[in-house]
């Protein structure tokens, strides 16, 4: 029986995508805040259905999810357009 490597069984169970968006540090960080989110997201609503968690705890875990990934985008400056010097407006 062949054993199974602890790394191919993380990238199993925690995928990652390739990012093809802008490259800057920023969107880098924030693109794997959201895969993260969405991984825990997917794992609380199949123990959700499976009736492993009620409802309510659900909601309140990806709610607080949510807050984190909100908090991330905000410090990371993500949506933001960088100041411009409005006296040097031409």
């Amino acid at each position: 029986m062949e054993q199974s490597n602890p790394k191919n069984r993380d990238d199993f169970i925690y995928p990652h995508a390739r990012y093809y968006g802008k490259v800057k540090p920023e969107n880098l960080v924030f693109n794997a805040n959201l895969q993260e989110f969405t991984q825990k997201l997917s794992i609380i609503a199949n123990l959700e259905t499976s009736g492993k968690l009620s409802p309510e705890e659900a909601y309140n875990q990806i709610e607080a999810l949510w807050e984190q990934l909100k908090h991330s985008k905000k410090m990371l400056g993500i949506g933001h357009s960088p100041p411009t010097d409005q006296n040097n407006a031409f």
